[in-house]
């Protein structure tokens, strides 16, 4: 009975068992990191008890479809203080990340630090849950667009070991028209992409298999809810709602922890393979019969000397085939590719990318070409992320567009500068255009009369609201000017004042700027021994203009009381 009880190994305990000890081992040699995760599902698979808002019909982002299980080695790839970015195919296998996987991850940490800048999500997550779900595309089997070379399908979700889910996308993407399947780099099933998928390459396709799309896709559903990924507790609850799996989360924390330690790219296509997957059946240990009465053995016949083989003719080795070379298409120049003008107002995204194409000599594009996209001049627009430039490969249609622009404080032109990195190709250049922001309309939030006594400052303050084609204008910059008279609007030389950081008088002041909800209160005014009745003229780039009224009037006189009786003895 007791050999009996010994011949099966359950996979889900052992792996369950080791992924906890990975992880405690990781804490333990690389300091704060892997913590438990909450009580409520500490031991076994379990739900996120009250649920969570981001989670869909379908209970995960995967449907808990399967995944891989190997763990990282529990000697970490670096040492505390070290880059985490080591130079290319550098350090051991398990850390290698294939470029294009590796550039998709990264790419969509960079758009959720300006989307999302709250959620603190790492790329080393999105890493860790790319490993287990396919093993980063399957070592970086993808293309130059960044899109699988075959697809990646998980098993048919029809209840049979797995959750049962009707088909919902009619086959669109996992070619079963019964059952849904996870689809992708990062196994979203359809369900869940229809929600959550995005386009982040810029080919016009919401794609599954493509590792740019998937990897963003997957960063803001990581981010839902308001998700902190800097809390722990979010950090579980986010990776449970990808696969509502506790060993899910012990394997998935193992490799984030360990990307977090170190890693380094690999050429696409040489990544390291997981081998064990969730879904494995349980394996066959060796079997020891019981012991028995050993049959006694006959003594055998001593052996007849053997002949010796007569010796084999060398054959001559066929030296193998030489493949045919297939001839590589060489980029001979770029273009535009229809880019339209670029123009922002300050601090507002550029609506226009500027998108390149390479083509070859016979005119036919060119995909998987490098090119770099520069910003050159004095301007403190920034691609997404704060870069003054960023590598874009071409596409299948040789075409490669550049991450968005957002538009900094300065106004002005700069340069947009492309060229195909590691050539000396001529360049594509773009001029874009910063203006500031604009109002066409300035208007008081209250009538009262602005007042006030010679020598002494306003009792009221002058609040103003400017709208831009009726709604509020943010960030618009204003200029305020005591002005001689409605007809000369030069400044004045007498009459009321604001004070500068010294405390002198100024009749003209510029840079102020409306709050978010287009408001700006002034700073006080103070009127000097000039009485009567002053204009103060307030001007916003688009033309808004506004003329308010000040009247000084002089103190008043003290009030005269009755003349004194004279005193002293009347005369006889």
């Amino acid at each position: 009975m007791a050999a009996q009880f010994g011949r099966r190994l359950r996979r889900g305990a052992t792996t369950t068992a080791i992924a906890a000890a990975a992880v405690a081992a990781l804490s333990a040699s690389q300091g704060p990191g892997a913590i438990p995760p909450p009580s409520d599902i500490a031991s076994g698979d379990g739900s996120l008890g009250s649920g969570d808002s981001s989670t869909p019909p379908g209970g995960s982002a995967t449907g808990d479809s399967p995944y891989y299980t190997d763990l990282p080695p529990l000697n970490t790839p670096n040492k505390p203080g070290t880059s985490i970015d080591l130079p290319v195919i550098t350090g051991p296998a398990e850390a290698g990340i294939p470029a294009t996987v590796l550039a998709a991850y990264k790419r969509a940490e960079s758009a959720l630090q300006t989307s999302d800048p709250s959620c603190h999500l790492p790329w080393q997550l999105l890493a860790g849950i790319g490993k287990v779900e396919s093993g980063q595309a399957r070592g970086g089997r993808v293309d130059a667009n960044g899109t699988t070379l075959s697809p990646i399908l998980g098993p048919v979700l029809n209840g049979v070991g797995f959750a049962n889910i009707s088909d919902t996308d009619d086959g669109a993407y996992d070619g079963d028209r019964t059952h849904d399947r996870a689809v992708g780099p990062m196994q979203f099933i359809p369900e869940t992409w229809a929600t959550w998928g995005r386009d982040a390459n810029g080919d016009g396709r919401k794609d599954p298999n493509n590792i740019y799309d998937a990897a963003q896709a997957a960063a803001l559903y990581l981010c839902a809810a308001d998700r902190d990924l800097a809390v722990k507790a979010d950090l579980d609850k986010a990776i449970l709602s990808y696969n509502r799996s506790t060993e899910y989360l012990h394997t998935v924390l193992s490799w984030f922890e360990y990307y977090k330690r170190g890693s380094h790219q690999v050429p696409d296509g040489t990544g390291q393979l997981p081998g064990d997957r969730s879904d494995t059946p349980e394996r066959e240990l060796p079997v020891t019969p019981p012991a028995s009465t050993p049959t006694p053995t006959p003594t055998p016949a001593p052996p007849a000397t053997p002949k010796p083989p007569a010796p084999k003719p060398t054959p001559t080795p066929t030296p193998p085939a030489k493949p045919t070379p297939v001839p590589t298409p060489s980029v001979v120049r770029i273009k535009d590719n229809g880019t339209g003008t670029l123009t922002a107002t300050t601090g507002t995204l550029f609506a226009e990318r500027p998108a390149v194409a390479a083509v070859d000599a016979a005119g036919k594009p060119v995909a998987g070409v490098a090119l770099e996209f520069e910003l050159v001049g004095d301007t403190d627009t920034r691609f997404t992320g704060g870069a003054v430039s960023a590598t874009v490969k071409t596409a299948s249609n040789g075409v490669a567009v550049a991450p968005v622009l957002r538009a900094g404080e300065k106004t002005g032109t700069f340069t947009v500068k492309v060229t195909v990195t590691g050539r000396t190709l001529a360049a594509v250049q773009y001029q874009a255009t910063v203006s500031a922001r604009t109002a066409d309309t300035l208007a008081r939030t209250d009538e009262k009369a602005l007042t006030a006594v010679t020598g002494t400052a306003f009792a009221d303050a002058l609040q103003v609201k400017a709208t831009l084609d009726g709604a509020a204008a943010s960030g618009v910059a204003l200029t305020a000017t005591l002005i001689t008279s409605a007809e000369d609007p030069t400044p004045h030389d007498r009459g009321p004042y604001f004070k500068d950081a010294e405390g002198k008088p100024v009749r003209t002041l510029a840079g102020l700027k409306t709050d978010e909800n287009g408001l700006l209160t002034l700073p006080a005014l103070y009127a000097d021994d000039q009485t009567g009745t002053f204009l103060l003229r307030l001007t916003t780039p688009g033309g808004g203009t506004l003329t308010v009224e000040l009247k000084v009037t002089a103190p008043e006189a003290p009030s005269e009381g009755p003349s004194p009786t004279p005193s002293g003895t009347p005369a006889p």
